[in-house]
């Protein structure tokens, strides 16, 4: 376009740059990637058109605001122009008028179009979210209630093997306890028997003799240890057997609180709702794993436990039946023994009456011996008393001689002779200590004798009691079968 009429410099008026911009309320898509006819012909690159004033625009200006920018350029140029120099062209055809606003038509409609497809496609996506969310959330119960029934079906099986576990241990227990008596009951047959061979042990010389009573009674202890030491080894059996029993059934029962302890978490979790209290957001809780076991495994570690109880409690009836037979076998050996060990005691009694009238001769002469041996040991000491005052004086005289002063201090006759006296005494009481000592081992020996004469003779004088009285009375209260059998 060109000015018409006269040339005078025109002065043009910088409309308000606030009228440019839009309402805060219009969204971005309605003006965002359009460029209007306008643009293009209000660039810089008109000559007769400052760069200062006509200069694009960041924000795009609406049709009303072009249209009051350029009623205030006209009524600017009017101002300064006089009315017969205002002719001046218009700066738009018709055809960029219709064609603004064919393009603002098309502008409108497309971002209708786009925010209805907005609209429907949001509205189809909340439609779906929540279908899926709703499916979603059954799925997660329905898995929940698989699991409770899971766990509730394995919390009985644990429960069942519980109570069979402690009815067998209570069984054993039992067993362990009859074994435990008549384990205690072994010990008296036993001391019965080894306080017959201590006494008979107290026998001396001839009377030491390897007799049938002692065969029979050293097979007797040999039999009561022997069953004691079976006995023993099945109670540690059974011991280890409650420990074991026990540990499975702490095992089992561990395992049955953790499945009740989980029920209850996996029922409460069961029976959360959108609308139920207590839920809120746990950020990055779908991130952590702290899984322990997968569901094979998590099935196979409760099978692996009843399995081990069923082998415990397998192993633990093989051992009450173990128990039973070797209590019956016990009390079937100590009865047999007790009764032959008795039948040679009878026998030997009546060998015992005709063996202590022949020490009474011995056992005087070794009293006349002890007492000459006496008297001897009585002088030995008195000369060993008769030579300490002969070792003082002399020891007490090379003393004195040592505090001699200077070259006084003589190794002269007199000290060699005090010398030689005091090893001389020193000699003679040593050999009379020795001797005395052999007196004293002689006499300890006959008294020795003597204690073993009398000793010898007690035996014999109380052979019949000891064998018929003591022993036989002390064998009279050995235990019944029923105790054997620990039964009482």
């Amino acid at each position: 376009m060109e000015l018409l009429g006269s040339t005078m410099t025109a002065t043009y008026a910088r409309p308000k740059t606030s009228s440019f911009l839009p309402a805060i309320s219009t969204m971005a898509s309605s003006y965002k990637d359009h460029q209007p006819t306008l643009a293009l012909t209000l660039n810089s690159s008109q000559p007769w058109r400052t760069n200062t004033y006509y200069r694009t625009l960041g924000v795009m200006p609406t049709l009303a605001s072009i249209r009051r920018a350029a009623s205030d350029l006209v009524r600017a140029q009017t101002a300064h122009y006089p009315t017969n120099q205002t002719a001046l062209s218009t700066r738009y055809s018709p055809e960029d008028w219709h064609k603004s606003n064919q393009s603002k038509y098309r502008e409108s409609e497309a971002s209708r179009n786009s925010a209805e497809r907005l609209r429907w496609d949001t509205v189809r996506l909340i439609q779906d979210k929540e279908q899926l969310t709703r499916r979603t959330q059954e799925t997660s119960s329905r898995n929940l209630s698989e699991r409770i029934s899971d766990i509730a079906f394995w919390r009985s099986e644990l429960n069942h093997e519980i109570e069979s576990m402690v009815t067998e241990t209570a069984a054993l227990n039992e067993s362990k306890r009859r074994l435990e008596r008549a384990l205690a009951e072994t010990e008296g047959p036993l001391q019965v028997a080894r306080e017959c061979l201590y006494h008979r042990e107290k026998r001396m010389s001839i009377d030491l003799v390897h007799d049938n009573v002692e065969k029979d009674l050293l097979k007797e202890v040999e039999v009561i240890r022997s069953c004691q030491e079976r006995m023993r080894r099945h109670l540690d059996r059974a011991i280890a057997q409650l420990a074991s029993n026990r540990a499975i059934q702490h095992d089992l029962e561990k395992d049955v609180s953790d499945k009740v302890t989980a029920h209850r978490i996996d029922s409460r979790c069961h029976q959360l709702r959108n609308t139920s209290d207590g839920i809120g957001f746990y950020r990055g809780i779908d991130r952590l794993d702290p899984s322990l076991s997968l569901p094979d495994s998590w099935s196979n570690f409760t099978d692996n436990n009843i399995l081990r109880s069923l082998s415990e409690r397998a192993s633990s009836h093989k051992l009450r039946d173990e128990i039973e037979i070797l209590l019956n076998s016990t009390s079937a050996d100590m009865w047999s023994q007790f009764n032959t060990v008795n039948v040679a005691f009878t026998k030997r009694i009546s060998e015992t009456v005709d063996a202590k009238n022949n020490m009474q001769t011995h056992l005087a002469k070794t009293l006349q011996e002890i007492f000459q041996t006496e008297t001897l040991i009585e002088a030995l000491k008195k000369a060993i008393r008769e030579k300490e005052s002969p070792l003082k004086v002399a020891q007490t005289r090379l003393e004195e001689r040592t505090r001699r002063p200077n070259v006084e201090l003589c190794r002269d006759n007199p000290h060699h002779r005090l010398v030689s006296e005091v090893r001389e005494i020193e000699d003679t009481v040593a050999q009379l200590r020795e001797r005395l000592q052999v007196a004293e081992g002689t006499l300890q020996s006959l008294v020795k004798t003597k204690a073993a004469l009398e000793h010898d003779l007690s035996i014999k004088a109380n052979s019949l009691f000891l064998d018929q009285e003591k022993c036989m009375g002390m064998r009279k209260t050995f235990p019944s079968s029923p105790r054997l059998l620990g039964y009482t």
